[in-house]
């Protein structure tokens, strides 16, 4: 494909408030537009690229690359790239990149449902689940792995994750967490974001066979998915700090290293209402999880923090920031959401607005406007980073600042959390499906213009939209 990018391939955004936020959008979609390449002997040549090198590709960059890419699915080769993981480790094609941990998170299944819901198109799940097993595939592929160090020829890192009775051996870097200060020796201790990714991979693989009718397989996985469930609660939460972590593997004590994989059993909605309200509350604690923008890699009184970020060990993450607010989504905290998306597309803006140079970078600070430092403290992140970093001025911005949380092709529904209406802000030519509309909200009014009809759910209330112009009076 043969195209230059411009502004009229994506989504229109107004956000009078915060027109930073508006320049930062644009921006993010630049730098991911420079980040498509081609590169002969993959097995699909066109591809989004993380940012990082250009002879390896990864699973969880890619992965997460999508939720942003579905917005402006003719130009971003989003959903396609994931099919370089599957045609050189399921079909066997030669591949002139090589997969950097193969055992990166199991997100695909995830990824593939959520890109359905807002497509509509069904065809991937066929082949996914029915005519290759893709999904199953690499399910099994983890879930199977009893032994560290295999070493696929397609892959560029021995695999390090291991399957056990009660959890996963995993590491840092193929965790995609590096040097997360969540245990010295990997050999001890269960992680609870495995178990938790695997109980996700097994829960949408049974949604996805729902949709097209395959209960055997639904079953199967939906018996697998509560048998992880029962895991993870049974012994991963801590009553006394109200968190989920990893456990030892002689004692199954917990490790109280409090990072934001904290929230992947919520993710996964394995977590009780209960106990994901008291998970919740470390996003409220400055010491925690919360402070000057949420979600930092490590709680900040934790004693390995480091107020520079230094990757892991306090820099917030978008990837991590953005499983955190679909997380919330889930127990219907939208408000909260929000907030975490504001706290994060701020940080970036304002460290855009007063570090040079100015540009998107792969992970932030913690406590100043600015990007984290990488290991070393002498040295700062990759930048120009869309990458996954586009989806803090992109998906959360669309999603959690302005609302609209979640655009359904097959239902024809797209359902808005209103926080405000004292300022226009709003979206044109948002598609999915056959769906294509702009919806402006002003002065309490929403007025949205639609291709064709569909329903719009605003905090809860159903308003049917027909084609041509429509006004809702909000308050």
């Amino acid at each position: 494909m043969d195209l230059t990018y411009d502004r009229s391939m994506v989504p229109e955004i107004v956000f009078d408030e915060r027109p930073d936020f508006v320049r930062l959008y644009y921006k993010a979609w630049e730098l991911a537009a420079e980040h498509i390449k081609t590169i002969p002997g993959l097995p699909v040549e066109r591809h989004m690229d993380e940012g990082a090198s250009d002879e390896k590709i990864w699973i969880w960059d890619t992965c997460f690359m999508v939720h942003f890419c579905k917005y402006a699915p003719d130009f971003f080769p989003g959903i396609q790239s994931l099919d370089n993981f599957y045609f050189t480790m399921y079909d066997g094609k030669k591949c002139s990149c090589k997969i950097h941990h193969a055992d990166n998170p199991p997100l695909f299944a995830w990824i593939e449902y959520e890109y359905y819901r807002f497509t509509g198109d069904k065809s991937r799940i066929h082949r996914n689940l029915v005519d290759r097993q893709y999904l199953q595939k690499h399910y099994d592929f983890l879930e199977n792995t009893c032994r560290i160090g295999l070493c696929p020829e397609y892959s560029s890192s021995a695999v390090l994750w291991q399957k056990m009775d009660n959890g996963y051996f995993w590491s840092g870097c193929p965790s995609g967490m590096d040097n997360t200060p969540r245990g010295v020796d990997r050999y001890s201790f269960f992680w609870v974001d495995a178990i938790s990714q695997m109980a996700l991979s097994a829960l949408y693989i049974a949604r996805l066979a729902q949709e097209i009718g395959r209960e055997d397989i639904s079953d199967e996985y939906m018996t697998k998915y509560r048998e992880k469930c029962q895991l993870i609660n049974d012994l991963y939460f801590d009553e006394t700090d109200g968190s989920y972590y990893d456990i030892a593997v002689a004692t199954k004590h917990h490790i109280k290293v409090l990072t934001p994989a904290s929230f992947w059993p919520l993710m996964a909605e394995a977590a009780p209402e209960e106990r994901a309200a008291r998970q919740i509350k470390t996003l409220l604690d400055p010491m925690k999880l919360g402070g000057k923008v949420a979600l930092p890699s490590v709680s900040r009184d934790d004693p390995a923090f480091c107020s520079d970020g230094r990757y892991w060990k306090g820099a917030v993450w978008l990837p991590t920031s953005y499983m955190v607010t679909k997380a919330l989504e889930k127990y219907g905290r939208f408000d909260l959401a929000a907030d975490v998306a504001y706290s994060t597309v701020n940080h970036m803006a304002k460290t855009f607005d007063n570090f040079f140079p100015q540009t998107i970078w792969e992970c932030y600070s913690p406590d100043r406007y600015a990007p984290a430092t990488n290991r070393s403290p002498q040295r700062t992140c990759r930048p120009d980073f869309c990458g996954w970093s586009a989806l803090g001025p992109i998906s959360m911005l669309i999603e959690n600042i302005m609302g609209f949380h979640r655009a359904d092709a097959v239902a024809k529904r797209l359902d808005f959390h209103c926080r405000r209406s004292d300022f226009r802000y709003g979206i044109k030519r948002l598609s999915f499906g056959d769906v294509t509309c702009d919806i402006i909200v002003d002065k309490g009014t929403l007025c949205c213009k639609s291709n064709t009809p569909f329903t719009l759910c605003v905090d809860g209330i159903e308003h049917s939209i027909t084609a041509g112009d429509n006004k809702i009076k909000l308050y």
